[in-house]
C-alpha cells in the first residue's frame, strides 16, 4: 500500500512542476512570454552541447506514433548521452541504472534480469520482439551500436507478443545521418580495461539519396575477479537508400565477438554446512586457468518503408540472428555447503556448444484516420519467427572429484579427458503472431489506447533425452489504456492487459513448464514540463500469475538448472520517474520502485529480488565555466535473501537457514571537460565507497560485485 508520505511526495514534486508549467501557460504579457522563450532556449542549448537525456516518443511500447505521456505504461529510457557520461558500455551497465531493472549477474559470462520482481524475457530490435531462447543473455554485449535503450515496464502482449509483467526492453539502433559526422574514443581503466571505439556516418552519395554509417569497438581488459580476462570486438554496418520519393530500404549487419578467458560457470558456494555465509574476498573465482567461453553474436537486417500518402505506412522488417558459443567450462559445487575449513568441493568439467538461429520477419501498416471529426491512429501487422536451437555438453570424466580447500584454489587443475558421456538439445520454436493497435480520440482530453495480440507457438524436438513437444494455437492477449488530459502538461491514465507468457524454463524432469497466466492493471500520472524537455511520471501496479517459474536448483547429471511452478502469485507496488532537464544546465534520470510479491499463503515468493531500489543519474554544468561538467549515479537496493535450505551439522542442524545480502549503494562520480570544440576528456571513478555486495541471489550460488575502479576516456568527434 502507498504510504501518505509517498502521495505527499508524489503530488508536490508533480504539483510544484505543474504550476510552473501553468504559470508559464497563463504568462499574459510580453515580458513574461520573453522570459519564458529565453528559459526554453537557454535549456535548448544546454541540451544541444551536453547531449539528450530525454526521449519524446515511445512507439515501441504500442507500435503508435505516441508520446511517453501519451503511452498508459511507464516507461524508462537510456539516452546515447548518458551511455557516454557514465561509460555504460554493454547491456548490464545500461539496465543496472535504469528505474526499476535487477540485473541478476549470476555468472560472469551470463545474466538474467528482473523488472517489477519477475523476469524479462521480452527483447525488442527497433521495436520488433526477437525471443531469447533461454530468457537470458549470454556473454558481454555491447550497446556502441544503439542510440538508446528503452525500457516498457508492465505487461507489453501488444507488441512483444506475451504479456510478461516485468518489462520489454528496447535496443534502438543507430542510423545513417546524411550529415557527415564523426568520433573516436579511447579508454584506458582499472585492471588494463583498454577500449577504443569509433562511429563515421553521413551521405554517400551529392543527393543525399544513400547513407551509410559504420560503427566499431574494440575491448580487452583483465578483472578484479583472478584469472578472468575480456577480449571483444563489435562493428555494425547499415546502409539506407532512398529509392523513391516513397520508399527507404534499409540493411545492415551487426557482429560481437567475444572472449573470455577463466570464466565462472557457476560461482561461489555461499554457505557452510551449519548454515552460516560465507565470506570471501571480493577477487575469488571458482574457475580454472584453461576454461573459456566463446560467444559470437550476429544480426542481419533489411527494412523498407513504404509511404501511401494521407499519413499511412507500410514497414517490412526481415531480420536473420545468429548466435554460436563453444566453451571449456569447470564448475564447482557443494553437497549441503563447504566445510569450517573450505573443504567439500566437488569438480565438474564440461565442453559446451551452443548455436540458436532465427529467422524473423514484421510487416506493420501504421497511419492515422478520420472518424466523428477526430483524429485515431491505428497499427495492424503479423509477425513470424523461426528459432532452430542445437547444444551439446560432453561430460569431463573428473565429475564428482574432491577438491582440495578453497583457501588453496588458484586455478591450477589439470584438463580432464571429456566423454563419451555427453547430452544436449535440439528443437525448434515457431512463432506466428497477428496484431492490432489503436489510439482513438473519445473526446478532447480523453484517448483509448487498445488493441489485441493473437499467437500460436509451435516447438518440437528433444531437451537432454526428452521429446520436447510444446503447441499453442491462438492465444488472445487483449490490451486496454485510458489516458485523459488533466492539460497540457499532465495526464493521468489506466492500463489493462492479460498475462499470457509462454516459459523456457523447465522442471526436473526436463518438461517445459506451463505458460504463465494473469492479469495486470497499471494506474499512473504523467508530466511533461519545460517544453517537454522533461517527463514525470507516478504509476501504481497490481499483478496476479499462475505457474511462476521459481529456481528450484541444478540437475547434477546435466548442469541444467530446473525450477518449479507457483500458482496464486500477487505482486502490487509504485514506482516514480523522471528523466530530462530539471534546471539549467542540470539533467536527471531515474526512479524509485518499490514491489510487494506474495504467493499463494501470502509469504514472499521471490526473495532474492529487493522490494525496493532506486536509480538516479544526474550532469551539471558550471554556468561559470561551460567547459567542465560533473556528474553521479546512484544505485541504490533494498535486502534480498535466499532459502538456501537446511543445515546438516552445528548448533542448527536440521534447521532451515537463508543466505542474506543486505541494502547497499553503488555511487559512481563523472567529470567531464571540453578541451575544444572536437575534443574532450570524462574521468568516470565506480562504486566509490569500494562497497562490498553479492551481484545476485537468483541462484544458490553468487559471487561480488567490482570494488573501486576509474576509466578514463578521450573523445574526439565532428
Amino acid at each position: 500500500m502507498i504510504t501518505k508520505k509517498v502521495y505527499f511526495a508524489v503530488a508536490t514534486i508533480l504539483g510544484s512542476l505543474n504550476s510552473v508549467a501553468y504559470a508559464e501557460e497563463q504568462a499574459s504579457s510580453e515580458e513574461d512570454k520573453e522570459k519564458k522563450a529565453e528559459v526554453i532556449q537557454v535549456l535548448g542549448e544546454g541540451i544541444d552541447q551536453q547531449g539528450l537525456y530525454v526521449e519524446k516518443d515511445a512507439s515501441s511500447a504500442t507500435g503508435l506514433a505516441l508520446s511517453l505521456r501519451e503511452t498508459p505504461q511507464a516507461i524508462s529510457i537510456v539516452t546515447r548521452a548518458q551511455m557516454d557520461d557514465f561509460a555504460l558500455q554493454n547491456i548490464n551497465d545500461v539496465l543496472a541504472v535504469t528505474g526499476g531493472v535487477s540485473v541478476e549477474k549470476v555468472e560472469t559470462d551470463r545474466t538474467y534480469y528482473s523488472a517489477r520482481g519477475f523476469d524479462i524475457t521480452n527483447f525488442e530490435y527497433d521495436g520488433v520482439g526477437t525471443p531469447f531462447v533461454y530468457g537470458n543473455t549470454y556473454g558481454d554485449i555491447d550497446v556502441a551500436i544503439y542510440d538508446r535503450i528503452e525500457v516498457i515496464r508492465g505487461a507489453n502482449g501488444l507488441m512483444s507478443g506475451t504479456g510478461n509483467p516485468s518489462a520489454t526492453v528496447n535496443f534502438v539502433r543507430k542510423r545513417p545521418t546524411e550529415a557527415f559526422q564523426a568520433s573516436v574514443a579511447g579508454s584506458l581503466g582499472s585492471w588494463s580495461n583498454q577500449r577504443i571505439e569509433g562511429d563515421v556516418s553521413g551521405s554517400l552519395n551529392e543527393e543525399g539519396s544513400i547513407r551509410g554509417r559504420f560503427v566499431g569497438a574494440y575491448q580487452n581488459k583483465d578483472s578484479y575477479l583472478n584469472r578472468y580476462s575480456l577480449e571483444k570486438s563489435i562493428y555494425y554496418g547499415v546502409l539506407a537508400f532512398d529509392l523513391s520519393e516513397a520508399a527507404t530500404l534499409t540493411v545492415g549487419h551487426a557482429k560481437q565477438d567475444n572472449k573470455p578467458n577463466s570464466p565462472m560457470w557457476g560461482a561461489l558456494t555461499l554457505n557452510y554446512t551449519d548454515g552460516t555465509q560465507v565470506d570471501f574476498d571480493a577477487s575469488r573465482s571458482t574457475a580454472s586457468d584453461w576454461s573459456y567461453w566463446d560467444n559470437v553474436s550476429s544480426r542481419t537486417f533489411a527494412e523498407l518503408v513504404y509511404d501511401l500518402g494521407h499519413d499511412w505506412e507500410l514497414v517490412t522488417t526481415i531480420t536473420e540472428r545468429k548466435d554460436d558459443s563453444d566453451s571449456r567450462l569447470f564448475y564447482q559445487y557443494a553437497l549441503g555447503g563447504l566445510n569450517d575449513d573450505n573443504t567439500g568441493l566437488y569438480a565438474y568439467s564440461s565442453l559446451y556448444s551452443f548455436e540458436n538461429d532465427q529467422l524473423l520477419a514484421d510487416i506493420a501498416l501504421n497511419g492515422s484516420f478520420m472518424l466523428g471529426g477526430r483524429d485515431h491512429l491505428l497499427s495492424l501487422g503479423y509477425n513470424w519467427s523461426r528459432s532452430e536451437t542445437d547444444d551439446l555438453s560432453v561430460y569431463g570424466q573428473d565429475i564428482g572429484t574432491p577438491l582440495p580447500s578453497f583457501d588453496d584454489w588458484n586455478g591450477d587443475y589439470p584438463v580432464p579427458d571429456f566423454g563419451p558421456a555427453t547430452g544436449g538439445s535440439d528443437f525448434t520454436d515457431k512463432i506466428n503472431s497477428f496484431y492490432a493497435a489503436a489510439r482513438l480520440s473519445l473526446a478532447e482530453d480523453w484517448a483509448l489506447v487498445t488493441g489485441a495480440r493473437s499467437t500460436s507457438l509451435d516447438s518440437e524436438g528433444t531437451n537432454y533425452g526428452t521429446p520436447k513437444e510444446y503447441r499453442i494455437d491462438n492465444e488472445i492477449t487483449p490490451y486496454a489504456g485510458l489516458v485523459y488530459d488533466l492539460n497540457d502538461s499532465m495526464s493521468v491514465y489506466g492500463s489493462y492487459t492479460k498475462i499470457f507468457n509462454p516459459q523456457r524454463e523447465k522442471d526436473i524432469n526436463g518438461d517445459r513448464l506451463d505458460p504463465v497466466d494473469g492479469e495486470n492493471y497499471e494506474l499512473g500520472v504523467k508530466g511533461e514540463f519545460f517544453d517537454k524537455m522533461l517527463n514525470a511520471s507516478v504509476a501504481i501496479f497490481s499483478t496476479k500469475q499462475n505457474n511462476v517459474a521459481e529456481f528450484a536448483g541444478t540437475n547434477q547429471q546435466t548442469g541444467e538448472d530446473y525450477f518449479t511452478a507457483v500458482d496464486g502469485v500477487s505482486s502490487k507496488g509504485y514506482e516514480l520517474d523522471i528523466m530530462g532537464v530539471v534546471a539549467e544546465g542540470l539533467q536527471v534520470s531515474g526512479g524509485f520502485t518499490h514491489v510487494d510479491i506474495e504467493g499463494p499463503d501470502g509469504g514472499d515468493v521471490r526473495s532474492f529480488t529487493p522490494k525496493n531500489t532506486l536509480r538516479l543519474s544526474g550532469t551539471y554544468t558550471l554556468p561559470e565555466f561551460e567547459a567542465l561538467r560533473l556528474g553521479m549515479n546512484v544505485r541504490w537496493q533494498g535486502d534480498i535473501y535466499r532459502n538456501q535450505g537446511t543445515a546438516s551439522n552445528g548448533p542448527n542442524a536440521g534447521q532451515p537457514f537463508t543466505i542474506e545480502q543486505d541494502s547497499y549503494a553503488l555511487v559512481g562520480l563523472m567529470a567531464s571537460y571540453e578541451i575544444n570544440d572536437n575534443l574532450s576528456a570524462t574521468l568516470n571513478i565506480d562504486n566509490v565507497t569500494d562497497e562490498k555486495y553479492l551481484t545476485s541471489l537468483y541462484w544458490e550460488q553468487g559471487f561480488y560485485g567490482a570494488p573501486r575502479n576509474y576509466l578514463l576516456t578521450l573523445r574526439w568527434g565532428m
